[in-house]
């Protein structure tokens, strides 16, 4: 832009500014979002005698590319009120200023002028439009314009693909995928980043798998969605095998795809390999240092988050919200009152950063972790903003670990009111009735959650080896192998009794029998998994697990006497944190 001002400056002083081709440029230029200066552009603009077609649509381009979108629409009826020529250039960047503000009335009723001016079978116009259709999530009328189209291109099925997948519907967005003639990149990406953010990891994960079979090289943007999918199953052969391509192809690791593989390796379990991918980051931003940090945090490392967190600000990076919810979790998971404490504390006096709902729930969590629940009840009463139901939970959670029944019960009933369509709360509140031997009330708890149609989610362990991913659910009986893996797990319970174990069947369902209790907490995923994976790995080879559900005390015990007696490292992703048992042993210190 600086030389631009001078080259501008020039053509004053010429007179090349009378010159219609030579002030296009300068207009298409000073207009583009890579390079240039939206408010210049206007002003240039503003000042040009006649301008013409060409930069009419250069500035409304520039405005749809700007943080400025509605200057676009507005400039569009400036350019209609002074009877301006379009072009097919005209509508496409129009339209993508109408996606960004899902302004379906504008788009509409550009779609009119569209027909009416005769660009109605301009393809590069239709495709817009069809995109912001699909984009502005009315898929009805995406659906009604494409299948009017004669023939249509490679664009217009991608549309169509993004367009279902934002509306989650993903089956519909298969099925088009399946029946498209051709596909490019952009068709897999919108697959794979639609699976990622509907949660249907595995799907995405085999659609890039048919990515790669179709000899399409994928670029950051899809490699970025993949490791996501990789994440959050603990997937890390996958996520290793990527990580490969990118270094064989030479791609640079940018700030974004760098964030994304230290996640992926920390949610897989493989810190050091975490921690090698941050070192060779050069520059490195918020994010890249969040994602470190937030790593250390949910292996229950405080000590190592707190000195990469103090590394960051030595740095000159300035902490961001998020880069406080990763170092007040990771001071919850460790026990670090006091340090969780400070570092609250300094959001607003040292940073300018007013604390979110989710800030104050890191503190309530810490401090009942800690046992100091009613410091964590007045932190919730002195809150700016209502407590939300995840709130509560973390201090009933807490109420439960250290046996304040009381408590527990007040909150449990708050937990109901506000989040009725929660099972876990109903099952919440019936295990502290439970634990108190009110057992009448617990079991009012659980028919007030049939009564109100709420089911309890099932847990559910992923394991995955040989570069497939195995899913187990509690009491699952789909697997292929059940049967082999059902007679595994008894000879591992029987060599469990010999190590003098007994199941922690206290908290379960207080209208089973005790031998019937046994056999529903031998039905748990991890332990289905954890028995597949000892049939199906070598000896003395770590297993990983990923749990949908916090761990609970029985399986826990379970998995530090298996790492001791087959001599097994075994790693756990819970729904919160991780653990890693080894020779008898759980890295959380029993805290969690």
């Amino acid at each position: 832009m600086e030389e631009l001002k001078q080259i501008h400056a020039h053509m004053f002083k010429t007179g090349l500014v009378l010159e219609t081709i030579t002030v296009s440029k300068l207009v298409a230029f000073v207009s583009s979002s890579n390079s240039g200066n939206i408010s210049y552009a206007r002003t240039v603009f503003d000042r040009i005698s006649r301008p013409n077609t060409f930069m009419w649509n250069a500035m409304i381009r520039g405005y749809a590319n700007s943080n400025k979108s509605e200057h676009a629409l507005i400039l569009y009826y400036q350019m209609l009120c002074h009877s301006i020529p379009h072009n097919v250039y005209t509508f496409p960047f129009l339209l993508k200023a109408c996606s960004r503000l899902s302004a379906l009335e504008e788009i509409q009723q550009i779609h009119a002028y569209i027909i009416k001016l005769g660009f109605g079978s301009d393809i590069y116009s239709t495709n817009s439009l069809l995109h912001a259709y699909a984009a502005s999530g009315s898929i009805k009328s995406a659906q009604v314009l494409f299948d009017r189209i004669s023939q249509p291109d490679v664009v217009s099925w991608n549309s169509m693909i993004h367009g279902y997948m934002k509306c989650n519907d993903t089956e519909t967005a298969y099925e088009l995928f399946q029946d498209m003639p051709t596909r490019n990149a952009i068709s897999y990406t919108a697959m794979i980043s639609g699976y990622v953010q509907a949660g249907l990891h595995q799907e995405a994960l085999k659609v890039f798998q048919e990515m790669q079979s179709a000899g399409i090289k994928p670029d950051r943007v899809e490699l970025a969605s993949v490791l996501s999918a990789c994440a959050h199953l603990g997937a890390l052969d996958q996520g290793r095998w990527i990580h490969a391509y990118i270094k064989k192809n030479e791609i640079q690791i940018d700030q974004i795809l760098g964030s994304v593989l230290i996640d992926m390796y920390a949610k897989c379990g493989g810190m050091e390999e975490a921690l090698g991918v941050f070192k060779k980051i050069g520059n490195k931003n918020v994010y890249v240092w969040t994602a470190i940090i937030y790593g250390f945090a949910i292996h229950g490392h405080g000590q190592d988050a707190l000195y990469w967190f103090k590394q960051m600000l030595k740095a000159g990076i300035k902490p961001n919200l998020i880069t406080f919810t990763a170092i007040l979790t990771a001071c919850s998971y460790a026990g670090l009152v006091e340090d969780g404490k400070s570092l609250f504390q300094s959001m607003e006096k040292v940073y300018s950063l007013k604390p979110t709902i989710e800030h104050y729930g890191c503190m309530v969590d810490l401090l009942g972790r800690a046992g100091l629940l009613k410091e964590a009840k007045d932190l919730i009463e002195r809150m700016p903003v209502k407590p939300n139901p995840v709130i509560w939970g973390a201090l009933l959670n807490a109420c439960h670990i250290h046996g304040n029944i009381e408590l527990g019960k007040q909150i449990g009933k708050i937990l109901i009111e506000e989040d009725p369509d929660h099972g876990g709360r109903y099952i919440h509140l019936a295990n502290i009735h439970a634990a108190a031997g009110e057992w009448d009330v617990a079991a009012e708890a659980r028919a007030q959650m049939k009564e109100h149609g709420v089911s309890k989610l099932p847990g559910c362990s992923t394991i995955s080896l040989d570069g497939t991913v195995h899913g187990f659910l509690a009491g699952d009986g789909s697997h292929p192998q059940m049967e082999e893996i059902y007679h595994m797990w008894y000879k591992i319970a029987e060599r469990l009794g010999q190590e003098g174990y007994k199941p922690a069947i206290q908290n379960l369902l207080h209208d089973l029998e005790d031998e019937e209790k046994e056999i529903a907490i031998n039905q748990h995923s991890e332990k289905l998994a954890i028995a597949f994976g000892l049939i199906r790995s070598k000896p003395r080879a770590t297993i990983r697990i990923v749990k949908n559900l916090t761990v609970c005390e029985d399986c826990h015990m379970v998995m530090k006497l298996i790492s001791k007696i087959y001599v097994r490292k075994i790693v756990m992703r819970d729904r919160t944190r991780f653990h890693v048992f080894s020779d008898g042993k759980c890295t959380c210190g029993d805290y969690w």
